[in-house]
């Protein structure tokens, strides 16, 4: 009987490469944006479908910890706690 990899198989040539970030959370959203349009389209084929979804939910996990490092950043700049803000 054949042995079976432990490891997923590489990735296709047109599949978008989860492991590179971006350069900044502005980048990161565009490319997701990007991304969520190729997907509603409906015209990628399934490995490709795949390999976007991949890429997308590592975006979406690189934006929403940036976004949290900024939150943490004015909390110590608030004294620890977040103030309401209105608009003028």
């Amino acid at each position: 009987m054949p042995k079976v990899p432990s490891s997923s198989p590489s990735a296709s040539p047109d599949a978008p490469d989860t492991g590179a970030l971006p350069a900044s959370y502005e980048a990161g959203l565009q490319e997701l944006e990007q991304l969520v349009t190729e997907l509603e389209s409906g015209q990628l084929p399934l490995d490709q479908l795949l390999g976007s979804y991949q890429r997308g939910a590592a975006l979406l996990a690189f934006c929403r910890d940036k976004l949290q490092a900024v939150e943490d950043q004015i909390k110590v700049l608030d004294a620890g706690s977040l103030k309401v803000w209105a608009a003028e």
